[in-house]
């Protein structure tokens, strides 16, 4: 499948914003972090655009033309990196009464790998009406295929069993232990992939 990329602008953020909250407002690992409903539409939006706002001021944001797609990458040097707040200021930017905001970035933080420079899948979405008809993985094609030529290897923690067996399909393999979230709450699937020959 064809899909024609171009790197998001800060003029995009808005529908940046919108596709990821559509797409993730029901996964399962947005429900964890923000349960209940009413809850969950009035801040998932701030969630997604605190994260929208990292990634274009650390990494890039590809978009498909027709805005159907997105993806969020993070270049990640290797080295474990120096301790800071993130998490607990993403919390106090986004809800600072849910410790669940807090402890995702805390969590996924403590799981990443460091023995190797990466690109970091941070999120990718797909328009729900447009789910299944392979945008996902036409998006991210250019990007592995960078990493292959330049021998880089690939992170993402994939948020659910579907997304995981994707993944698996473009090279991706499991990176250890799933990551269990406490109170009950879904696993999270770390996965690396080396470039390909």
């Amino acid at each position: 499948m064809g899909v024609r990329v171009r790197r998001a602008t800060k003029d995009d953020r808005d529908l940046v914003v919108r596709l990821l909250d559509a797409a993730f407002h029901d996964d399962p690992v947005s429900c964890w972090i923000l349960p209940g409903e009413e809850h969950r539409r009035r801040v998932h939006p701030v969630l997604m655009a605190t994260f929208v706002d990292l990634v274009q001021e650390h990494g890039w944001v590809d978009l498909a033309e027709d805005s159907t797609a997105v993806a969020l990458w993070l270049p990640t040097p290797a080295g474990k990196p120096d301790p800071d707040d993130g998490p607990a200021r993403l919390r106090e930017a986004v809800d600072p009464d849910n410790e669940r905001v807090e402890l995702i970035g805390a969590l996924t933080a403590a799981h990443h790998p460091h023995h190797a420079a990466h690109l970091y899948l941070w999120m990718i979405a797909v328009d729900p009406q447009r789910q299944g008809e392979g945008l996902g993985s036409a998006l991210m094609a250019p990007v592995l295929e960078r990493c292959d030529r330049e021998g880089k290897a690939a992170y993402l923690e994939a948020s659910s069993a579907r997304s995981r067996e994707l993944y698996r399909r473009l090279g991706f393999a499991d990176h250890g232990e799933p990551l269990h979230l406490p109170y009950g709450g879904p696993a999270m699937y770390p996965m690396w992939r080396e470039p390909q020959s």
